[in-house]
């Protein structure tokens, strides 16, 4: 069983804040398969923060143990100040998790599927209304409630999700490939909704993505995961100045791990496309 981590109220400096993760040492192993492998790093209240890697990093092992659907097998980590392997009923309370596979029913309409989602966070029944107007508003949803989320494009399902993230006010939100299989205009327009999300609710974040314009975009540090392990981590500037003087997020990546970046809609589409990185881990 993975140890129980100190409180991070111990030991703290006078003014110093907790960080809203805390990673220390975290493994994962499937048998003899190391999938990630004692990877440590923390970040502060209100940051974006994003793993970058190539397939089969450990990118999405990371976020499952982090949002406790995966037990670490040693190490451990706090998220909004709880242990995810002795606290996982309070580390799910106070965390979104926007993940790769389609997670909103096609069958409903986006208004349906946020009450669901209202109902699964046990917001009370008086709030409910208010923050679902909130949320269709936020990710520019309202003209759109009433239709069936199958009748959606791939850019206005990635934010309806998002929205359904959000509902609660979470303190963390872990967002999995989060425009997977989006055009750019589609990509462009979640990033100006996740980064409005920042600036009013203050929410740390921590995404994954295998696109590096969305790393330059969106993340205020990243971290280079490669075969289980964290081999870099600093903002988008430091990491390009660490390759050369005109490096950019790309020839990072490729010289981090010699790999090459992923390709890039209508719901069947975003359905297939997330069952595909099913396999890649």
């Amino acid at each position: 069983m993975p140890p129980t981590l100190p409180a991070l109220a111990n030991g703290k400096t006078p003014g110093q804040v907790p960080p809203a993760i805390a990673v220390e040492r975290l493994t994962r192993a499937f048998g003899d398969r190391v999938v990630v492998s004692e990877v440590s790093f923390a970040i502060p209240p209100g940051e974006i923060f994003g793993l970058i890697g190539p397939n089969g990093a450990g990118k999405s092992t990371m976020v499952k143990m982090l949002t406790t659907l995966l037990p670490p097998t040693s190490g451990g980590a706090r998220v909004a100040g709880f242990d995810i392997a002795h606290q996982a009923q309070k580390v799910r309370a106070h965390i979104g998790y926007v993940p790769q596979l389609l997670s909103a029913d096609g069958a409903l309409t986006a208004y349906e599927n946020l009450l669901l989602s209202a109902r699964l966070y046990l917001i009370p029944r008086r709030e409910r209304e208010a923050r679902i107007a909130m949320a269709l508003r936020d990710m520019g949803l309202e003209e759109a409630k009433d239709r069936l989320v199958q009748t959606f494009s791939g850019g206005m399902i990635r934010r309806l999700e998002i929205a359904q993230s959000m509902l609660h006010n979470p303190t963390v939100l872990f967002m999995d490939e989060p425009t997977v299989g989006l055009d750019p205009v589609a990509r462009h327009s979640v990033w100006d909704r996740v980064h409005a999300l920042r600036a009013r609710f203050g929410t740390t974040m921590l995404l994954t993505t295998h696109l590096m314009d969305e790393a330059d975009a969106l993340c205020e540090r990243i971290g280079v995961l490669h075969a289980g392990v964290l081999e870099a981590i600093g903002t988008p500037a430091e990491l390009k100045a660490s390759v050369g003087p005109q490096a950019t997020l790309d020839d990072v990546f490729i010289a981090i791990t010699g790999g090459q970046i992923a390709d890039e809609g209508s719901y069947r589409s975003v359905r297939e496309e997330r069952r595909a990185e099913r396999s890649h881990g």
